[in-house]
């Protein structure tokens, strides 16, 4: 990212006591990283992603997975964000096209059988 404007001269960002009050570049960065946790704590198994891509979709299908990750959490004891479902789900579609092209589930989808 960006490095941030300087404040303008004489503004609150500027004196020795809000300097003091903000945490050095390495400490954020082990914050952002979930440092700070306590000890018992695991961690969430997210990931960072550097390319974004968007999709839409029908209020019907964001239902449907908003289900997907509440059965997930519910019934299955895994706590999934929506992005990281349709990361996996892409994932198998596409490794079953790679193993079994025109037979996979997404040409037969595609070509409407």
């Amino acid at each position: 990212s960006a490095p941030a404007a300087a404040p303008p001269a004489g503004s609150p960002a500027t004196s020795p006591a809000a300097q003091e009050a903000v945490p050095a570049p390495a400490v954020q960065q082990q914050r952002r990283r979930g440092g700070g946790r306590g000890a018992n704590r695991r961690p969430s198994g997210r990931e960072r992603h550097d390319e974004k891509i968007t999709v839409y979709v029908s209020a019907e299908e964001l239902m449907d997975l908003e289900h997907a990750r509440l059965v997930l959490r519910g019934e299955h004891g895994l706590a999934v964000d929506r992005g990281r479902i349709v990361r996996e789900a892409v994932a198998v579609v596409l490794a079953d096209l790679e193993s079994r092209g025109d037979a996979s589930i997404l040409v037969r989808r595609l070509r409407g059988r």
